[in-house]
């Protein structure tokens, strides 16, 4: 591999591992929202069952519908992470071959 090549590569390793500590960072908030949520969630499930008012039951299904919100979104950043590591791993291992060789 040549000199600007390796060099190319090394910067796009480094971007990605820049990628994947944002989007654990991400993650750690999603998750620490997702707590306050699953705890509202249920704060309203009891309380639609108890009240039975179709206000009630209308906001444990909003309180529902943000928590799957979050949570998808907090599997699609650690899909991303997935992603962005077997990349980052592919690149790393084409630098060593190339230094090895």
């Amino acid at each position: 591999m040549c000199a600007v090549r390796q060099a190319a590569v090394r910067r796009k390793v480094q971007d990605l591992q820049a990628r994947v500590v944002a989007l654990r960072a991400e993650v750690a908030i999603l998750e620490e929202q997702i707590e306050v949520i699953d705890t509202e969630v249920e704060e309203l499930r009891v309380r639609a069952v108890v009240s039975e008012t179709p206000l009630a039951v209308k906001e444990h299904a909003e309180a529902v519908r943000h928590a799957e919100l979050a949570h998808r979104a907090r599997q699609e950043n650690l899909d991303q992470i997935a992603r962005t590591e077997i990349e980052r791993d592919q690149l790393l291992a084409e630098i060593a071959v190339e230094t090895a060789s």
